[in-house]
């Protein structure tokens, strides 16, 4: 028992775990499917990314892009400094053109190609986020109303061309033969998710491996859904869906504790915006809520820690605080758990939550 437990506090074999049991499910699809392109685009961006990765930290030193780590933060973290950032801009540019590559021949590439646009432009933001961190030497980077104002841009353009393409659904699926319509409040709703879930994958990313590993998982699941779909153009997006999967796991190999190096803004906000690009042209917006809850239980617990915070200040004069600090992950942190076993445990829940999202559809 002492020995079980030993291997799954183990960062290396958790790492090994997830990438072995997304390869079994890329696997058992390929068989399935008779089409066993999913297994190579797999492999093929995590060889990639992982080299990419390794070459990438030696540069990035060079440049000295070190993380800046939060004063306020957990005291442990202060060992993370002078780790270099923005490994997103290795690992989002290589997902993409693998995305493309194998996506590229037939029809209903430019759908694939929208979300790489888009998910390139909250790239360039979270460049300007990082660099500003650098060159002011703080953890802060772009001001809030800044950066939203910039999600927001990129936002508006990317469903403007959807909406020429009619790719956005005003009905939105929620169970099997179920759903809800929300007539031209979608564009509204759009826009919202596009900004929240980019912030929500740039919270969750606080821990060694945490963001790399849940988004793995949850493109992961976005690619199962769209092949269960079982037509060309939702088989397109899960190949892009496990490209950009594969390009995490790649990541994952020096991003696992103790962190070579840190995807940063660059690739925490494209993350999320890949995923809700995806979700909102497949129509996979409810699964993906279902499917990404570690992403939405971090941004939750801040909403929620900076609220009370607010209005117990407003209605005692001293403010309270929920948590011991967030996100949610911090709060753990603080309270003696290992990073290791955070990380574990909320890739597992996450694991479940994708398993739920299907039982769900099925019902």
């Amino acid at each position: 028992m002492k020995l079980i437990k030993q291997y799954f506090s183990n960062s290396s074999f958790l790492s090994i775990a997830l990438i072995s049991l997304i390869s079994i499910v890329t696997i058992t699809i390929d068989s399935l499917k008779k089409q066993g392109s999913l297994t190579l685009i797999l492999f093929t961006a995590i060889i990639i990314c992982s080299i990419s990765t390794s070459l990438g930290i030696k540069k990035l030193k060079q440049l000295k892009l070190n993380q800046v780590i939060r004063a306020e933060g957990p005291k442990k973290h202060r060992a993370k400094s002078g780790t270099p950032t923005m490994g997103g801009i290795i690992i989002v540019p290589i997902g993409i053109i693998i995305g493309n590559l194998f996506t590229f021949n037939g029809t209903f590439h430019h759908q694939v190609l929208g979300i790489s646009t888009l998910t390139l432009a909250y790239m360039f933001i979270g460049i300007i986020d990082d660099w500003r961190s650098y060159s002011l030497n703080t953890n802060s980077g772009l001001k809030p109303k800044g950066k939203v104002i910039l999600q927001a841009g990129a936002g508006i353009l990317f469903l403007l061309w959807a909406n020429s393409q009619g790719l956005i659904h005003s009905n939105i699926s929620i169970l099997k033969n179920h759903s809800i319509y929300f007539g031209e409040l979608i564009w509204v709703i759009a826009l919202f998710l596009l900004i929240a879930e980019s912030n929500a994958t740039n919270l969750t990313d606080g821990l060694d491996g945490l963001a790399s590993g849940c988004g793995a998982i949850v493109f992961t699941g976005l690619a199962i859904e769209l092949i269960l779909q079982d037509d060309i153009n939702s088989y397109k997006l899960a190949s892009f869906c496990i490209a950009m999967a594969g390009s995490w796991l790649g990541f994952l190999v020096k991003n696992k504790h103790p962190a070579q190096i840190f995807m940063g803004d660059t690739g925490s906000l494209s993350m999320g915006a890949a995923l809700i690009g995806v979700a909102l042209i497949s129509n996979t917006l409810w699964s993906l809520c279902i499917m990404g809850i570690i992403f939405l239980i971090e941004s939750v617990s801040v909403i929620m820690q900076v609220g009370i915070f607010k209005i117990t200040k407003q209605l005692n004069g001293q403010g309270h605080r929920i948590l011991l600090m967030a996100p949610l992950h911090h709060h753990f942190e603080l309270n003696g758990v290992k990073e290791v076993e955070i990380v574990r445990n909320f890739w597992f829940i996450n694991i479940i939550f994708v398993i739920l999202s299907f039982l769900l559809r099925s019902t």
